[in-house]
């Protein structure tokens, strides 16, 4: 049985990033009820169940991926020297009885959203978008035998968690930013939110996952003004690639996204085209 935040939402933004980390680091993260379902269906058969099967069946949602390595972030020993990377390496770490202790009552983003249908509705592009960024970013990483593979998939799983965050906790705020855009095609993510925010959601992201010492190569693979590695530039690609794609393949800026996928896997572009149609297939 999930239960139900009652924080209200928020209508006006604070001023800086630090007034968002403040207000983001005192509100719960709902996760989504099929995860509750599927949680709860898993802990009726606990002595069956393993860090692989746990990260499987719930790792599509990354409100909880995200709520998980917070958690394990936040109990992790001093002395422990490696962070948990992967969702499978924070349920290794934290132990199964504890993993269901822990997350076995958790109010749903439908309960929260249940007034705010729009907003439900834009939730639910992110985290499709979110789906099929993680899809390409793992696919590049697989073709490069990135031995970083799974985190890369995260990375691209959880690109975007700031906003899903806004949508659930500030949904009339996220409206407002759609409907800016909406209005004025040109307008750019970051200049809407700068408005309607006073600060771009990238900004809030990276003092957040800094604020809940998420894993280090998490946050650099994350950074959208890091260094240009091959596993930073996986991610962006992928990134940008689900976004431009979001509504078919015919976005003008298309042709751009797969000569840069192209550099990046190493190969020319008639093929690089075909490999991302069969990733997204």
């Amino acid at each position: 049985m999930s239960h139900v935040i009652d924080a209200p939402f928020l209508d006006h933004a604070p001023r800086d990033v630090a007034g968002w980390l403040n207000h983001f680091e005192q509100v719960e993260i709902p996760v989504l009820a099929s995860t509750v379902a599927a949680i709860a269906e898993l802990a009726a058969h606990e002595d069956a169940v393993d860090a692989h099967l746990l990260a499987e069946t719930l790792g599509g949602d990354p409100l909880m991926v995200l709520k998980l390595l917070r958690h394990v972030a936040q109990r992790r020993s001093a002395r422990s020297l490696t962070d948990a990377e992967t969702m499978t390496a924070a349920v290794v770490l934290l132990g199964i009885p504890p993993f269901f202790h822990a997350f076995g009552d958790q109010a749903t983003v439908e309960d929260r959203l249940a007034s705010e249908p729009l907003a439900l509705q834009g939730l639910q592009a992110v985290l499709q978008r979110a789906h099929r960024a993680a899809r390409f970013a793992i696919g590049f990483a697989v073709y490069r035998l990135d031995h970083d593979a799974a985190v890369i998939h995260e990375a691209a799983l959880l690109h975007d968690f700031a906003e899903l965050l806004l949508w659930v906790h500030a949904p009339r705020l996220a409206l407002e930013i759609a409907a800016r855009q909406q209005a004025d095609p040109t307008l750019r993510s970051a200049d809407a939110q700068r408005q309607v925010l006073n600060v771009a959601l990238s900004e809030v992201q990276q003092a957040l996952m800094k604020a809940w010492h998420l894993p280090e190569l998490l946050v650099k693979i994350s950074d959208d003004h890091a260094s240009g590695s091959p596993q930073v530039r996986n991610v962006q690609l992928a990134i940008r690639l689900a976004r431009h794609t979001a509504r078919g393949w015919d976005n003008p800026a298309l042709p751009d996204d797969i000569a840069e996928i192209a550099v990046l896997l190493n190969m020319a572009q008639e093929p690089t085209l075909q490999l991302l149609q069969e990733i997204d297939d």
